[in-house]
């Protein structure tokens, strides 16, 4: 296994604990356009916890990249 392999595992497990730590007062039909507050506004650990899951998909989509393309 390559280094490549060794961060788009570690992404990828990061990236599901980030999204399963994240929570929002949102249900399913809220999210597809059912009710609800629709402008929010991320303050304080939920900001960081939203830019640091960016950051994750990001390192993870271009090691899967790398690993295509290699």
């Amino acid at each position: 296994m390559t280094i490549a392999n060794y961060i788009s595992i570690g992404s990828m497990v990061l990236l599901s604990l980030l999204i399963l730590v994240q929570t929002r007062g949102a249900s399913l039909g809220a999210g597809l356009g059912g009710g609800g507050e629709v402008n929010t506004v991320r303050r304080g650990s939920d900001k960081s916890l939203h830019n640091l899951t960016i950051f994750l998909v990001v390192v993870f989509s271009l090691s899967l990249l790398y690993n295509i393309f290699q």
